[in-house]
């Protein structure tokens, strides 16, 4: 077991910073957050989280967010209604 719990971690060699996860699970269970928007600290070598926004902020706003040339990781909270939900 020891084997297997060191190579989940070394695979990407990136870590994730602690509140990530909480910050996830907020927007995905509380709906705290209308997005999330994550960047990668190449010093640091981890995840972290770059802004977070409330439910109430819209699409093009976390469009604006984004920047124009560089890379981020971001989930956006989007509600919507199927048929079958009338």
């Amino acid at each position: 077991m020891p084997f297997l719990r060191s190579c989940s971690n070394a695979s990407s060699g990136m870590g994730l910073v602690k509140n990530c996860k909480d910050i996830f699970l907020e927007l995905q269970r509380k709906k705290t957050h209308g997005y999330v928007i994550f960047e990668i600290d190449e010093k640091q070598k981890q995840v972290v989280v770059e802004k977070t926004r409330g439910a109430t902020e819209s699409y093009d706003d976390f469009l604006a967010s984004l920047p124009e040339n560089d890379c981020r990781y971001a989930i956006y909270d989007f509600d919507f209604v199927t048929e079958e939900n009338f």
